[in-house]
């Protein structure tokens, strides 16, 4: 099996989950439909980006231990909803607001900034300089931040974040450093480092100095 069917799974079964909590505990409210919405579409986003444009990186094989253990690991993003849900808490109109918010913008920046990638690097080989990367190296990263930053504001509890953080720590994190790794080969790789941040937009682009200058060649 290949990791990206463990993630699928997870991604196909979030809306039954997050229904079956609902049934569960009879709640019914405004923030469990938001979640609802927000999750489960993020999910099925998933499952038509993997069909239409897929992540390399998720392509590899693993054992089925490895598999299961893979789904286990990100399952842990359903301790969200089940918090929201179980404890009743009922989420603020401001606070609904700013969550859809986060969402909608987290899922521009991913699924566009994946689409860039794989339709770039599929008819030319090299760095990507340009568009959702040209200020940000892992834009399709941030995008994933802030989408479960949106799911965690929503529950109004400090697990969420801190699980969050753990995978940015563990797995997102480390990914960037290795693919930095990766570009580093490529010889105009320093000079977009500079220019572009790792996670984050580098608004103010730092001046080249005379020793910086490339001297052309006579």
């Amino acid at each position: 099996m290949k990791i990206k069917h463990a993630i699928n799974l997870h991604k196909a079964l979030t809306f039954w989950v997050i229904l079956g909590l609902m049934i569960l505990y009879q709640n019914f409210s405004l923030g469990p439909w938001v979640y609802l919405a927000l999750h489960s579409t993020y999910g099925y986003l998933w499952l038509i980006k993997d069909r239409l444009y897929p992540d390399k990186q998720w392509e590899q094989d693993i054992s089925i231990a490895g598999g299961v253990f893979g789904f286990g690991l990100v399952s842990l993003y359903w301790i969200a909803p089940f918090i929201l849900i179980s404890s009743g808490t009922i989420p603020s109109l401001p606070l609904v607001a700013t969550a859809i918010s986060l969402n909608i913008l987290g899922i521009f920046l991913h699924y566009v900034s994946d689409a860039q990638k794989y339709y770039t690097l599929k008819y030319k080989e090299g760095l990507i300089t340009e568009g959702l990367f040209e200020r940000c190296r892992n834009t399709n990263y941030l995008g994933e931040i802030l989408i479960y930053s949106s799911f965690a504001l929503l529950t109004q509890h400090w697990l969420p974040f801190l699980i969050l953080g753990g995978f940015i720590s563990m797995v997102f994190i480390p990914n960037m450093l290795k693919k930095d790794q990766s570009l580093s080969r490529y010889p105009e790789f320093a000079d977009y480092k500079r220019h572009s941040g790792l996670l984050f937009p580098l608004l103010f682009v730092p001046k080249t100095t005379n020793s910086e200058k490339v001297t052309p060649a006579a």
